[in-house]
């Protein structure tokens, strides 16, 4: 599985952005669980979002109401909308993909990685 990101940019706080992934080799969307991740100079990765299913998706507590995570499984494509960006919105983002599993809920394990797409946030 390969996976290509695009999108990222330079923007304006409270602006926004659309960042794509899109997805190649043996992949289909049924297969596998998605996501975005982020990480900013000088701090850990972070997930920003997780589709693990249609009926679980999750957001870092730190972008709820203002990211969505959605595909177009027709293109194989994985979205990230991001609204009312903020400087702490700053950062490289990837895409992941993976398999899941379950441990009392159901997750995803993240095998395959983007090479990455820059935020870049001002004030």
């Amino acid at each position: 599985v390969q996976l290509v990101e695009s999108g990222g940019g330079s923007v304006q706080s409270g602006g926004s952005l659309r960042l794509s992934c899109v997805a190649s080799g043996y992949y289909t969307a049924d297969r596998y669980c998605v996501g975005w991740f982020r990480q900013a100079p000088g701090k850990e990765r972070e997930g920003v979002a997780h589709n693990v299913s249609d009926s679980n998706i999750r957001y870092a507590d730190s972008v709820k109401g203002r990211f969505t995570i959605y595909q177009d499984n027709a293109k194989n494509t994985l979205y990230l909308q991001m609204n009312s960006l903020k400087p702490d919105d700053t950062a490289m983002y990837y895409c992941a993909a993976g398999t899941r599993f379950r441990s009392g809920d159901v997750y995803c394990a993240y095998d395959y990685w983007g090479q990455g797409t820059q935020v870049t946030v001002s004030s």
